[in-house]
């Protein structure tokens, strides 16, 4: 069986060259799926997989001689490249003040974010950690403030006729059944958001994405990694940075366009794929003001297993 994925449901091939292969046996340790195994001094394809081979390439990166080879699962010899040398890389307290020096930014000059610089956050994105491959994350771009404003606008359009999704009646209604804390949250922030949105976008002021002049909307598959489209666009906001812009997540959008006919026609609309169990919707730009002090976050809790 293979693990199946919008992009493909069949195993990918292992391809083994025994000339080259020393039997030092570093492929074998680094399967997971157990599908490789040393016989007379030589790597072999096991006879006892979990899944077959799903194309994490971890054999084919690891391997000194090239060996191995994987094709399939849209993985191919070409994706192989040579990692960067470790005085490339950046140490821990370069890394620390990328990290402090994020703020969530909401005002925007009113400049164009560079094609080349689109390009590079794309880039950065596809190096995040996936939970099986292939990446089954899907990136919607909105690259002018004329997109992200009338997208902004459509969304303003489709909560007013959602709004019966905050209705007292509602609320009242489903308390039972959806627990405290999902009541706590429809009627002191999702209710709000609703009002302010629409009330703001009749003004002629948009708050659902601050008129951005770049958006990128990460969202998933019905078979992919929850977690997925998150440690994407978290990538792709570290790397926004490192190249002078300002970001802020937006968590509203992506939970309200999931379920019902209405959330399908605004998705078809907006070339949006699919019903995603996450998703994240984060702006770009160049920061309007200047941020000269971080603020220090915590955990709401950290502890040890014994």
């Amino acid at each position: 069986m293979a693990i199946p994925t919008t992009r493909t449901k069949e195993r990918a091939k292992i391809i083994i060259h025994p000339e080259k292969c020393t039997g030092c046996g570093l492929c074998v340790r680094t399967c997971k799926d157990f599908s490789l195994k040393i016989k007379n001094h030589k790597v072999v394809l096991s006879d006892s997989p979990i899944f077959g081979c799903f194309g994490c390439g971890q054999c084919m990166a690891i391997c000194p001689q090239q060996a191995i080879e994987i094709e399939g699962r849209t993985l191919s010899p070409n994706n192989i490249f040579d990692l960067p040398k470790a005085e490339c890389a950046a140490d821990y307290n370069q890394l620390l003040s990328l990290y402090q020096r994020r703020r969530s930014v909401r005002n925007f000059a009113d400049r164009e974010v560079e094609p080349e610089l689109i390009r590079k956050i794309l880039k950065a994105a596809q190096c995040a950690p996936m939970g099986l491959p292939p990446s089954d994350v899907n990136v919607l771009i909105l690259d002018s403030k004329a997109k992200t404003h009338a997208f902004a606008n459509d969304f303003c359009d489709y909560l007013e006729s959602m709004k019966w999704l905050v209705s007292d009646w509602f609320l009242a209604l489903m308390r039972p059944f959806w627990g405290r804390s999902n009541n706590e949250i429809f009627r002191d922030f999702v209710k709000p958001v609703f009002q302010s949105y629409i009330e703001q976008k009749n003004k002629g002021i948009n708050i659902v994405n601050y008129d951005a002049p770049l958006a990128m909307y990460f969202y998933g598959s019905p078979y992919s990694d929850p977690a997925d489209p998150i440690v994407a666009a978290t990538a792709a906001m570290y790397a926004c940075e490192s190249l002078g812009l300002g970001t802020c997540m937006l968590g509203v959008v992506h939970p309200l366009i999931q379920n019902g006919p209405q959330a399908k026609k605004f998705r078809e609309k907006h070339n949006i794929k699919y019903k995603s169990k996450e998703g994240l919707f984060v702006v770009f730009g160049y920061p309007l003001a200047k941020y000269n002090k971080g603020i220090e976050r915590t955990f709401a809790s950290v502890s040890t297993w014994e």
